[in-house]
């Protein structure tokens, strides 16, 4: 599994205009919808359910927000590249500023915990996300997302 399983090139934006935690989840809901056809409001339902569990800013800039929603075929995910990085209750206390979303079926068990073992990987890794925070075409995002190759060691 890499990350062009997951990723739908038409999934990466960079946006500058989201100023809460609230906003990006439903920025995220909102690609979800259009590109997967995820129902939006289920999506951010999900999305703020599973942060009230614990926030899912893992630092660094870096938030890995994620759900499981029901009817959902494979997990798939949303990446945003924010302009302004904004509070998301990281561990770190840092404003967040790369954000990968994943949303799985609900029973998806293993695959849901191997896709982000993945994506935690690709964006612990500094190099990788100094390259994200330098470029601001999707194109590019796109190709740095996914040309990144891992042992399959979580």
């Amino acid at each position: 599994m890499d990350l062009s399983n997951l990723l739908d090139q038409r999934a990466v934006r960079v946006v500058d205009h989201l100023t809460s935690k609230k906003r990006i989840m439903q920025e995220l809901g909102d690609i979800a919808s259009n590109i997967y056809g995820i129902d939006s409001d289920k999506a951010v339902d999900a999305l703020l359910e599973r942060e009230s569990l614990g926030p899912t800013g893992v630092g660094r800039g870096v938030a890995l927000p994620h759900a499981r929603i029901e009817g959902l075929d494979r997990v798939v995910a949303v990446f945003l590249r924010l302009d302004k990085p904004t509070d998301f209750g990281a561990v770190d206390r840092q404003p967040v500023d790369l954000a990968m979303c994943l949303f799985a079926p609900e029973n998806s068990g293993v695959a849901h915990l191997k896709a982000l073992a993945m994506v935690s990987r690709t964006l612990r890794d500094a190099d990788v996300c100094a390259k994200l925070r330098a470029n601001s075409e999707v194109d590019t995002l796109f190709t740095i997302l996914t040309e990144q190759k891992f042992s399959k060691a979580a």
